[in-house]
């Protein structure tokens, strides 16, 4: 009687057999396997019409997928700002993502009395992800040490909070259309929920258009609105501020009036 084969003997001589290529074993039997190739399943054929003729099978219809409605979805199931970034990066819709090289999410302390949301990542933004670096940077850290406001401040009075509408630079910095607009605003809509500001500075043409549904930023600036039940100033972009400098008066007004306000 032949004795029963070591475990572990057994063990290594089948690592022996898989390093030598081996990837089938063979029974007692032979097999054919021409006879396995016929009696494989071939395709449907083709059902006949009225009229005879064979027509292909009609294609199975993809499900329809409506960017709008997964943003809201994920930014809803985001709990604070961490879980916010995440779904935003893994949001797989918004095609301004696929020529970008960051996300900018946000700067700044969150929870000041202070938001402000600008329009888009610039490339010099996209290049360090962080929202208003650069010249208008700057200029805009100049513009909220007049009023006392500092974002590098951990103090929620004095302190300020910063995103965009877009969270992606977009090619050639060409306007965001309505449907990037529509995917992007449920990520915006609660990144304010999350971050609890008193008051709202929307720095350009986008942020009025997507909070207020409102455009036209030379006529609407220094007019105080409401977006989300939070009052909200819409306010010339620093950009426009470099190319215009003549512009910085109507600002300084407009810097004034946000002063006002939080000193109540």
């Amino acid at each position: 009687m032949e004795s029963a084969l070591d475990y572990h003997v057994a063990l290594a001589m089948l690592d022996w057999q898989l390093e030598l290529g081996v990837d089938e074993t063979l029974c007692a039997a032979p097999i054919n396997r021409y006879d396995l190739q016929q009696a494989q399943p071939k395709p449907a054929a083709a059902a006949a019409g009225p009229d005879g003729k064979r027509r292909a099978p009609a294609p199975v219809a993809k499900p329809k997928v409506d960017p709008p409605a997964e943003a809201r979805a994920a930014a809803a199931s985001a709990n604070d700002l961490p879980s916010l970034r995440a779904a935003l990066e893994t949001f797989p819709h918004c095609e301004l993502k696929q020529g970008a090289r960051s996300l900018v999410f946000g700067d700044g302390l969150a929870g000041a009395r202070v938001m402000i949301v600008g329009e888009a990542p610039n490339r010099e933004e996209d290049r360090l992800g962080k929202p208003y670096v650069g010249s208008q940077g700057t200029l805009l850290d100049k513009m909220l040490a007049a009023i006392d406001l500092d974002r590098t401040s951990p103090e929620r009075d004095s302190g300020v909070y910063i995103t965009t509408v877009l969270p992606w630079r977009g090619p050639t910095n060409r306007d965001a259309s309505p449907a990037e607009i529509a995917m992007m605003k449920p990520f915006l809509e609660r990144h304010i929920q999350l971050a609890k500001p008193d008051v709202l500075v929307l720095m350009g043409n986008l942020p009025c258009q997507a909070l207020l549904a409102k455009r036209g930023i030379s006529r609407l600036r220094g007019q105080w609105g409401e977006a989300l039940g939070i009052p909200a100033l819409p306010m010339l972009e620093p950009q426009r501020l470099l190319n215009n400098p003549a512009a910085k008066r109507d600002t300084w007004t407009d810097l004034l009036a946000l002063r006002a306000y939080l000193n109540g």
